[in-house]
């Protein structure tokens, strides 16, 4: 996990985020139990109220679930969560500004069908 801290954005998001790419990319498992709140306060010297607050986004999302006394540990459907979190961000992120961006260059439906089946054959 890295953080930016000169980042406009909030370190408890960064956290968030850190520990939900992780799980997407498969550095946590189903099952698995992630790092501490303590741990990954004092490996990156952030406040651990701040991490905190990253990982009960994590909680809340349905990603890690909080066992007393243990930890915090993975769920078995943490990756589909996130996979439909990301398919439904898709849109908006990516696929609107793209088709904006196509019609003001006045790209058919079709050329813009065309320009993406060439990019996946690249």
């Amino acid at each position: 996990m890295r953080f930016n801290f000169d980042s406009p954005e909030p370190i408890y998001l960064q956290v968030a985020e850190r520990v939900e790419e992780a799980i997407f990319t498969g550095v946590y498992q189903a099952g698995e139990q992630v790092p501490s709140t303590t741990e990954v306060s004092k490996e990156f010297h952030i406040n651990p109220a701040t991490v905190l607050k990253g990982m009960n986004r994590v909680v809340a999302a349905g990603m890690i679930e909080k066992r007393r006394g243990v930890g915090m540990f993975v769920t078995a459907d943490a990756a589909e969560i996130i996979r439909n979190k990301r398919r439904s961000q898709f849109y908006d992120r990516y696929v609107s500004r793209f088709t904006s961006e196509a019609k003001k260059l006045n790209l058919s439906e079709a050329d813009v069908i065309a320009l993406i089946k060439r990019s996946y054959s690249d």
